[in-house]
């Protein structure tokens, strides 16, 4: 009996010895990983694959909001504070987005810490309804669901990486312009498409297409407001339905994290299909920000032929 226990105890303290040894391993090696990269903090999905398109593995990049989290209602907790205080660049939406900013910045110990404003220098699209103002601002924050205001953003990213890490201009530069010809690409394939087809409106959930509608001369007619708050009236349901009928609305788009009850009954009012589009809010499908304005642009571009 003796033996056996201390068989036992031997075999546990070695088991504790590996475990210990993996764990520090495990650390080891993410440090190395790590280590001489640019630690960057994006608020969510949309600013990290800005981000990661232009810092690329020169960046360690840590999103603040978890996949599945509506941005607007985000509240940052001492975790976040703590993460932003050893970050060497803080990449936010602006326009509203994040209402939260600037109090986390006041209360964050980090003197040298590079603020990036991604919207910066965008003309923005004003809210007009009243208490959609009152309650998040003037602005219209999707900029992202926009190839030209992603290259809007894509350039503040750039120049803070310059800045944090000026000895990799050269490849921040480049990355900068391979995204901004893929942008381009993309812009001027469907800019000749949307001028072939005579119907400009399409139906979305949640009004997050402005500034897209903006690049392309397309009108956005939403369930919900911009902020995809409260369900419509009885009213504006009736005006969405006639809207439907007269403009020969065939696809109704749907956004993730928004509840689809509402355009699941009013795509079956009108005779529509029920279509996923995406925000990149979150991170979807595994896709990137360029595979999933893509499909964002055929499907619209599908549903006015």
């Amino acid at each position: 009996m003796f033996k056996k226990l201390i068989t036992f105890v031997l075999l546990s303290a070695t088991i504790l010895t590996f475990t210990a040894c993996g764990n520090k391993k495990a650390v080891e090696n993410t440090n190395v990983k790590t280590q001489g990269k640019v630690k960057v903090v994006v608020t969510f999905n949309a600013m990290r694959e800005i981000a990661a398109a232009i810092g690329k593995d020169k960046v360690d990049i840590v999103t603040i909001i978890p996949n599945g989290t509506e941005p607007h209602d985000f509240e940052p907790k001492a975790k976040d504070l703590e993460t932003l205080s050893k970050a060497k660049i803080f990449v936010y939406n602006g326009f509203g987005m994040e209402s939260w900013v600037d109090k986390v910045l006041e209360s964050v110990d980090n003197k040298t810490l590079i603020t990036v404003e991604a919207s910066k220098g965008l003309n923005p699209i004003k809210n007009t309804d009243s208490a959609e103002k009152e309650e998040h601002g003037q602005y219209d924050p999707h900029v992202w669901i926009s190839l030209k205001g992603a290259e809007n953003q894509a350039k503040n990213v750039r120049d803070a990486l310059i800045k944090a890490d000026s000895s990799n201009k050269t490849y921040y530069d480049k990355n900068y312009t391979d995204f901004t010809l893929k942008l381009d690409a993309l812009y001027n394939e469907y800019n000749e498409k949307f001028k072939t087809v005579s119907n400009k409106n399409f139906v979305t959930g949640h009004a997050a297409f402005a500034y897209l509608c903006r690049d392309f001369g397309l009108k956005q007619n939403s369930v919900e407001n911009v902020f995809a708050e409260g369900e419509p009236s009885a009213k504006k349901l009736k005006e969405l339905t006639d809207y439907c009928k007269s403009n020969k609305i065939k696809t109704i788009f749907v956004e993730d994290m928004v509840s689809t009850k509402v355009s699941d009954a009013l795509a079956k009012e009108v005779g529509a299909k029920v279509e996923k589009i995406h925000t990149i809010e979150s991170k979807e499908d595994n896709k990137d920000y360029i595979k999933c304005m893509k499909e964002n642009l055929d499907m619209i571009y599908n549903s006015l032929k």
